[in-house]
């Protein structure tokens, strides 16, 4: 049993190592409005494009679960924002406006009318932003974990808790940060390897993102959204949750929640997130 359990694992860090090398392979760039240089892979084809956005210190390999999945029936694009993966990290600020343009200028760059965007974390923020600047191409945005409540702006108290310790000891306080991401239950294999990576991110970025993502009230970019807007959110913060305010300001709003998994769902639980993403996608193209 054991030897079995070796074969297998190190069978998955094969697939991990030959994906990795697939995305490299694959690389493609996009010029973002400041000069900022931003890799993107493009897999699959067929309409409409699914936009994959990572979130906060990630890189677009978070989703190489949901990649063979969906390419299988659309043109799938995975990218790295500024100052995470491949793409470039000269820009000085690291706001969500420039994040945005990062994502319009792949949409542009890739030449596809009808775009599903689909952010996680803080990119739901992002791909808001990036809707503003190509709303003519976007049939509908995903939310992954993220945009709980419209209103919520963060306090000077939420900055000093989680931003304060990270410019202490950004390698050693990320890690208790990102395991309080995560289900109970969840994969300590992958929770590690989670925390690793983002340990491995830029600090000075890292903190720069989030002080700006603390900033950037949401309502405004509601404006644009002509489009639905569903959110797939883990059960983890369910408490945070609040529909009910989110539906004031958008009649398109939907909300679905996955049991049991934390705030990386689509790599916890990837066969019941696809299927879920899947049917969203479905409801989008009706």
């Amino acid at each position: 049993m054991k030897k079995t359990f070796r074969v297998l694992g190190l069978l998955a860090v094969c697939i991990a190592v030959a994906f990795l090398i697939l995305l490299h392979l694959s690389n493609k760039t996009a010029i973002s409005k400041d000069g900022t240089k931003i890799v993107y892979s493009v897999f699959g084809k067929g309409e409409p494009t699914l936009v994959f956005v990572h979130g906060w210190c990630g890189s677009r390999a978070v989703w190489y679960k949901q990649i063979p999945y969906f390419a299988k029936k659309y043109r799938v694009v995975v990218l790295d924002l500024a100052g995470h993966g491949a793409s470039g990290c000269q820009r000085k600020e690291y706001t969500q406006e420039a994040y945005g343009e990062d994502v319009a200028a792949v949409v542009n760059a890739v030449g596809s009318n009808k775009v599903i965007l689909i952010g996680h974390s803080m990119s739901g923020t992002i791909i808001l932003e990036a809707n503003r600047l190509i709303k003519d191409k976007v049939i509908g945005l995903v939310a992954i974990d993220t945009l709980e409540n419209f209103e919520y702006m963060a306090t000077p108290e939420d900055k000093i808790k989680y931003i304060e310790p990270l410019k202490k000891d950004f390698v050693k306080n990320s890690g208790p940060f990102m395991r309080d991401m995560f289900n109970k239950n969840a994969d300590p294999k992958l929770v590690e390897l989670v925390v690793r990576n983002v340990a491995r991110s830029n600090p000075e970025i890292a903190i720069n993102t989030m002080e700006y993502y603390f900033d950037t009230p949401v309502i405004p970019l509601l404006a644009d959204v002509n489009v639905p807007l569903w959110c797939l959110s883990a059960d983890l913060w369910q408490q945070y949750q609040h529909p009910e305010i989110n539906s004031k300001y958008l009649k398109s709003y939907h909300l679905r929640i996955m049991r049991g998994v934390g705030h990386f769902l689509m790599v916890e639980s990837p066969g019941e997130f696809n299927r879920q993403l899947e049917d969203i996608i479905n409801q989008i193209k009706k």
